[in-house]
């Protein structure tokens, strides 16, 4: 008897993350997948491509570029002329008529995804004037629940951030708002008192980083299996043993700062390149971070105290800061959690070596969140990190497709 194969929808795609997980569990077909920033959207059809034996033309039908707080017109079609500017010419055309024709007749077992987390990240609401209240992302949410209410799927997966457990726009808090709004279309999740028990840590799943999310499951009303089971599957699931950095990126080729920076088509080149790999090309370090990077790693600087991490940046740069600038990883422990911010500097995720001297690559950023070696990503380098930084590690998002199957069978 063949294997059940059930379909799902990726709302908030991103590159792919989610859905390479369910995918590669072998027990997931996707019929769509939406996703806003068009780098994103090349890159998972890139990927549905090579890996997964799609044709142009049909990824091109089915990953949608479009922005999902315009959920009437990504369901039914019939795009404004703003949207039809914006998205027209990146989605192939019959896709005006919405997500309703791309899926046609065919059945939806789950929707899957994980709206933007930097309204309900902690450090998202420390560093806003007005605590991310008034940001447009605490309510993204409400798309969500409108492409479920449609399609009906058995179930729903909403990954995000911790910080959603203390998040109150509005001075609600929003976790009350998400359980309201899913119950009100039929669906059942864990009371708002419960979301903290909905906390996984990706560690736990093969992937070597600690990255702590809540993982929700909505059942619809009358299905036959039980929020229980699927998080006692879950926690079951759970790997026994742990990877490290070493595990992830202790074989890639090594990167050593040139003895004096040089000037390549206009950029300024201060590591030796390996060509094979162009994820893994280092960042251009000044000779200021070179010399930050060897005091740091060389004394050991992780474990000082956080007034001394702040006096050494002062010491460095003749700056204030409140917070500490720099970390390194270390070979035989789990990395932090990979972060978006990675497009920005890489100060906070020095490659362990104390010979190389440089922060983490693209592809070591992929590779701590468990893309596979052969995954392709397409924009500039700053894009790259960020799609990477928010993405679900695919070792994570195979185990809950695994829980959420040994769940329905």
């Amino acid at each position: 008897m063949a294997k059940k194969e059930y379909t799902f929808i990726d709302l908030f795609a991103g590159c792919g993350g989610l859905s390479e997980g369910f995918m590669s569990s072998g027990h997931f077909r996707s019929l769509a997948h939406v996703e806003w920033e068009l780098p994103m959207v090349q890159t998972l059809r890139k990927r549905l491509i090579q890996k997964w034996g799609e044709t142009e033309e049909s990824v091109n039908k089915k990953v949608i570029l479009f922005d999902i707080q315009h959920t009437d017109e990504l369901i039914n079609g019939h795009w404004s002329k703003d949207s039809i500017n914006k998205y027209g010419k990146y989605n192939a055309n019959y896709v005006q008529n919405g997500l309703k024709t791309i899926i046609d007749e065919k059945p939806v077992d789950f929707i899957i995804g994980g709206p933007p987390c930097q309204a309900y990240s902690i450090h998202g609401r420390a560093t806003d004037k007005n605590s991310m209240k008034n940001d447009y992302r605490n309510y993204l949410f409400e798309s969500f629940v409108k492409v479920v209410d449609y399609f009906r799927p058995k179930a729903f997966i909403f990954e995000n951030v911790m910080g959603m457990l203390s998040a109150k726009p509005g001075g609600e808090p929003v976790v009350q708002r998400i359980y309201k709004a899913f119950n009100e279309i039929g669906y059942e999740t864990l009371s708002p008192k419960d979301f903290k028990n909905a906390v996984f840590d990706a560690y736990n799943y093969d992937v070597p980083q600690h990255r702590e999310r809540v993982i929700l499951i909505g059942i619809k009303n009358g299905e036959k299996f039980s929020l229980e089971d699927f998080y006692k599957n879950l926690a079951l699931c759970a790997a026994k043993t742990h990877k490290t950095v070493r595990d992830a990126i202790g074989n890639m080729p090594p990167l050593y700062p040139l003895e004096k920076v040089i000037k390549s088509k206009g950029r300024y080149i201060s590591h030796q390149c390996n060509g094979e790999d162009l994820h893994h090309l280092p960042r251009h370090c000044s000779a200021r971070d070179i010399e930050i990077f060897k005091t740091w790693i060389g004394n050991n600087m992780n474990y000082c105290s956080q007034q001394e991490a702040i006096n050494f940046y002062k010491k460095i740069t003749g700056k204030n800061t409140l917070y500490r600038k720099y970390r390194n990883l270390e070979w035989d422990k789990p990395a932090p959690t990979i972060v978006a911010h990675l497009q920005k500097d890489g100060f906070m995720f020095i490659h362990p070596d104390i010979k190389q001297l440089r922060s983490i690559t693209v592809r070591e950023a992929a590779l701590l969140m468990t893309f596979p070696r052969d995954y392709q990503f397409i924009g500039n380098r700053a894009y790259c990190y960020k799609m990477i930084g928010n993405a679900v590690p695919v070792n994570f998002a195979k185990a809950i497709a695994q829980s959420l199957y040994q769940t329905l069978n």
